[in-house]
């Protein structure tokens, strides 16, 4: 048989070869017409506009690129990336052959005959001999059952999800640190809401003092204006408390060192877009990075099966050498000591004690796993969109009635003190006007962050920003 004959046996096996196990096919995902909350599904979405868009406050936006600059824990996901597609080439070079080199000197003695095709002289009498060797050696498998190709569309998937799972990150700590300086910028409207019922207080209290000093009033009322005062201190040094832990939170996010944080005076509300469409459900499978990083895994999962099927069937594969040997170095580059081989090698298992079937079955239930972990996921993700919807709608609506309770609060307030003043009333109802004014004004404080932490959600939800290049998302602008 020619040479051009052998070589021709692998290309002939691989093209009359197939990749066995199953091709990959998405699950059918049962997505709903409309988000609940959602009036008409709109083909516009939130996800559309870019974080610098999304949340237009010139505070945030500092906060955020220092976030996608310097966050640890992106820096990890991308080495992780980094990995995965040296990885992708690790399992394509299975389909090339392997070629190396051999070389080796031994010395030996006993009773050796002459070998003329490979220059080993002998005479049959005990004698000690030197042998030099020196080749080059390749091998390759022909991928006839897909082993290498299944290898490598895993690999490729993995590689793909470990991107998907940095884009993933990159939203993430865009809505984590979005969501703790709405909190903190609600915790500097709290603390500032209980410096001014403090001053009230105090001046409450100096109120009841002096006219108790006067004989006009009881030591009852001077009593109930000093709790109400001590009460309204202590508030004070426990949201300072809190701010303090939350500037160390968002210093961790930036990659800073804990500490102080530098943002607008109290008074400024954070903005966010007017209208909020949120898209359809069926979309969110092709823009949200965790459910583009489920589904990549689950065609890992797939190919891994056809590797796992694979394993039952021989690997074929084509071994060559050339070089020379022989008793005298200077006849490695001179002479006739070459040597050449050629082999087609076929290999497979025949008895594994079950290790093959239960390699299969893992591969198969592994596969199950994952399937179901993305229809779940998909589940969640309708979930968690149609939450932030109607979470901003009725907290927009518990704002509205909020804000005329806080006004109308007010509003008792001055007149209790004036009819106080006056003489037509107790000291029971400033304190009462006083007491109810403080905790209505947090609880309004605490729905505004409430709403526009519920904006946070559904742009992450939707899979905000999957649009934007990587270089966009750093460096927040078009």
């Amino acid at each position: 048989m020619s040479r051009e004959t052998w070589l021709c046996i692998p290309l002939g096996c691989i093209l009359a070869g197939c990749a066995v196990g199953p091709n990959y096919k998405r699950p059918v995902v049962s997505a709903p017409p409309a988000f609940r909350g959602q009036a008409v599904a709109e083909s516009d979405s939130f996800a559309d506009l870019a974080w610098w868009e999304a949340f237009p406050d010139p505070g945030l936006a500092a906060l955020l690129k220092e976030t996608l600059a310097n966050n640890n824990d992106l820096r990890t996901a991308v080495a992780r990336v980094e990995q995965a597609r040296n990885l992708v080439a690790v399992a394509r070079s299975g389909y090339y052959p392997v070629i190396g080199y051999d070389a080796g000197a031994q010395r030996d003695r006993g009773v050796f005959k002459s070998n003329p095709e490979l220059s080993l002289p002998g005479n049959g009498q005990t004698q000690t001999q030197n042998l030099f060797l020196a080749g080059l050696s390749t091998a390759w498998e022909a991928d006839i059952w897909g082993r290498i190709r299944r290898a490598n569309e895993a690999a490729l998937a993995e590689f793909l999800a470990t991107e998907d799972g940095r884009r993933g990150l990159m939203l993430s700590l865009v809505s984590e640190t979005a969501q703790a300086y709405f909190e903190l910028q609600e915790l500097d409207r709290r603390l500032s809401i209980a410096q001014n019922s403090t001053s009230a207080f105090q001046s409450t209290y100096a109120l009841f003092n002096r006219r108790y000093g006067a004989g006009i009033t009881s030591r009852l009322a001077v009593t109930r204006a000093e709790s109400a005062l001590a009460e309204a201190t202590g508030t004070v040094a426990d949201i300072e408390r809190q701010i303090a832990v939350k500037e160390h939170q968002i210093s961790v996010l930036l990659g800073r060192n804990p500490g102080a944080i530098q943002r607008p005076s109290p008074g400024s509300e954070a903005m966010v877009p007017p209208a909020i469409p949120a898209g359809l459900p069926s979309s969110l499978l092709e823009r949200r990075p965790d459910l583009l990083e489920a589904e990549q895994s689950l065609v890992a999962a797939s190919a891994r099966i056809g590797i796992a099927r694979a394993d039952f069937f021989p690997r074929i594969g084509l071994t060559a050498l050339f070089g020379r040997v022989s008793p005298e170095l200077t006849a490695l580059t001179s002479g006739s000591a070459a040597i050449f081989a050629l082999a087609l090698e076929g290999a497979g298992p025949i008895f594994t004690g079950g290790q093959l079937t239960a390699q299969y079955r893992a591969a198969v239930a592994a596969f199950e796993q994952t399937r179901f972990q993305y229809l779940q996921g998909t589940l969640r993700a309708f979930q968690e969109v149609s939450d932030a919807l109607v979470s901003e709608q009725k907290l927009t609506e518990l704002e509205n009635q909020q804000n005329r309770e806080v006004t109308a609060l007010n509003d008792s307030v001055t007149i209790a003190n004036k009819r106080y003043r006056g003489g037509l009333a107790s000291y029971y109802e400033v304190l009462e006007a006083q007491q109810l004014l403080f905790p209505a004004e947090i609880a309004l404080s605490q729905t505004r962050r409430d709403r526009l932490l519920a904006v946070v959600q559904l742009y992450k939800a939707l899979g905000g920003g999957w649009k934007m290049t990587d270089t966009q998302w750093v460096q927040g602008h078009p």
